[in-house]
């Protein structure tokens, strides 16, 4: 038995509304009360959303593994194919569509919140070579990440793990680490701090796949079997739990 793909889906819809609102209203505080400082606002915005990210993979993670992230799904999928572990492509199907609707669904929210338009789409433009090589880099070591502490057993300090590198990473990437392609459609539908412009969204997203790619050619290299443990991405569920105290 797994659990019904309807909750599965509620969950990664929930979970990434969650956090896009985190990054999102985060931002817009952040502007508010440090009006003046660049520095501090990306501080404030990048320390609210890895405590967030890390407190949402609690909530959801024993329920849909708490991927919040298509290029997650796609990889926990391809890899996990041909050991029959992970997602099937059905499943893929609805994870990406629950993933972007609740990213959408985030940002409006978090609009909401701070008294803006529910829909203001961004005019920050962040269409650069430099920016798309940092989205390759950030979502590169995401999946490295993700699936070198599955396969190794790890999978219990994700919360923690994956926190603290987007918090990293949105200093040390040119881009503040978007690393996610619901996440980036979703933050195009709020003109503030952590907003992207529509027309940027594309470049965004294919770096993002070319950093999906390079990170499972890595992993097939460093960890040829990874795919045996990708039922454990980002966190295992319930059953995945229980099954591994059975055998």
């Amino acid at each position: 038995m797994t659990i019904a793909l309807r909750r599965r889906l509620l969950a990664e819809f929930v979970g990434t509304a969650l956090l896009v609102t985190a990054v999102v209203g985060s931002g817009i505080m952040a502007t508010t009360l440090s009006p003046d400082d660049v520095g501090l606002q990306l501080l404030e915005n990048s320390t609210a959303t890895a405590f967030a990210l890390a407190a949402l993979i609690l909530i959801f993670g024993p329920i849909s593994g708490a991927h919040f992230n298509p290029v997650v799904s796609a990889a926990d999928w391809f890899l996990g194919r041909r050991a029959g572990t992970g997602l099937t492509a059905r499943d893929l199907g609805g994870y990406v569509a629950a993933q972007v609707l609740g990213a959408i669904a985030g940002s409006v929210l978090a609009n909401l919140m701070f008294d803006l338009a529910a829909v203001g789409f961004s005019g920050k433009d962040r269409a650069a070579g430099h920016l798309w090589l940092g989205e390759v880099v950030a979502t590169t070591g995401l999946i490295l990440l993700i699936f070198a502490l599955a396969r190794s057993g790890r999978a219990p300090v994700a919360p923690a793990a994956v926190g603290a590198y987007i918090g990293a990473a949105y200093w040390f990437t040119s881009s503040t680490s978007f690393a996610n392609p619901a996440v980036t459609i979703g933050r195009a539908f709020t003109d503030t701090f952590a907003g992207i412009a529509p027309a940027s969204v594309p470049g965004f997203v294919l770096a993002q796949v070319v950093g999906l790619a390079v990170g499972v050619g890595l992993l097939a290299a460093l960890y040829p079997d990874a795919g045996a443990a990708a039922d454990q991405v980002v966190v295992p569920t319930d059953e995945d739990a229980a099954i591994s105290r059975r055998s």
